[in-house]
C-alpha cells in the first residue's frame, strides 16, 4: 500500500505536468521512480519545477503514511548542469548532493567497467580477506573453503551486472592461486596442479572452485 501511494503521487503530479521524467533506451521509455527494498530513485527534468513536485510529494507520502523522510541521507545528482543549478536544487530538498561515479548498493554507478580502476576495489576487497594469518594457519582444504565461500562470493554483485575484462579476472585468478599455494608464506610458491583443473567439478576429480571468467559469463547470459 506505501508504494501505490507513492507511485499514485508521481502520476498525479506527472499528470497536471509538474513532474517531467527522463527518456532512456532507444525506444524512449520514459522513467520518473525506481523502488528497490527501502530505497527509492527520482528522476526528472533539471528544472525547479521538477525538484519542488518531487518535494511535494515526499511530504505527502509523509502525511498519508505516517511515515519520515530522512533527507539528510538522501542524494541528489544531476549531469550537464551548473553548480549553481545543483546547490539551488540541493538546498531546494535540503538533502546533499553527489558527482559522478558513486556508489549504490555497494555498486559504483557512472564509472567505466572496462578499466582497472573501476574493479580495484573488489581486487583490494578479496586481497584484504587473505590476510596474513589465514594463509599461514589454514590448512589446503581450510584455503580451497575459503575461496569458495568467501572470495568467489566477494565479487558476485559486480560480476551480475558488468563484463569483467580478462584483466581484471587474470588479477583475481591470480590472487586465488596465491592463497592456495602458500599466501603469507615467504618466496613463491610452485603450483602443483593446474588452474584449470583445481576448477573442475569433484565429480571430475577437481576442487569445485568457480573459473571466474566462465563465472562472470554465467551470471551475464542470466
Amino acid at each position: 500500500m506505501v508504494t501505490e501511494g507513492l507511485v499514485g503521487l508521481v502520476r498525479e503530479a506527472s499528470r497536471i505536468g509538474l513532474l517531467e521524467g527522463i527518456f532512456v533506451g532507444y525506444k524512449g521509455v520514459e522513467m520518473k521512480l525506481l523502488q528497490f527494498a527501502d530505497d527509492t530513485v527520482f528522476f526528472c527534468q533539471p528544472k525547479l519545477k521538477c525538484i519542488l513536485a518531487i518535494k511535494v510529494i515526499l511530504r505527502s507520502f509523509e502525511i498519508a503514511s505516517g511515515l519520515k523522510v530522512n533527507f539528510h541521507k538522501s542524494k541528489i545528482g544531476a549531469v550537464g548542469i551548473s553548480d549553481m543549478d545543483m546547490n539551488i536544487f540541493s538546498n531546494s530538498l535540503n538533502c546533499g548532493s553527489m558527482t559522478l561515479p558513486f556508489v549504490y548498493l555497494g555498486i559504483r554507478i557512472g564509472g567505466n567497467q572496462r578499466k582497472m580502476d573501476f574493479w580495484n576495489p573488489i581486487i583490494h576487497k578479496i586481497q584484504s580477506r587473505l590476510s596474513m594469518w589465514k594463509g599461514i594457519l589454514l590448512s589446503m582444504a581450510g584455503r580451497i573453503c575459503l575461496i569458495k565461500s568467501v572470495i568467489s562470493v566477494l565479487s558476485l554483485f559486480y560480476l551480475s551486472f558488468f563484463k569483467a575484462p580478462k584483466l581484471v579476472c587474470k588479477a583475481i585468478k591470480s590472487v586465488q592461486i596465491r592463497f592456495l599455494w602458500g599466501w603469507g608464506t615467504e618466496g613463491r610458491k610452485i603450483p602443483w596442479v593446474a588452474w584449470d583443473k583445481v576448477c573442475l567439478p569433484i565429480e571430475m576429480r577437481g576442487l569445485g572452485v568457480r573459473d571466474i571468467f566462465i563465472f562472470n559469463s554465467a551470471l551475464i547470459a542470466k
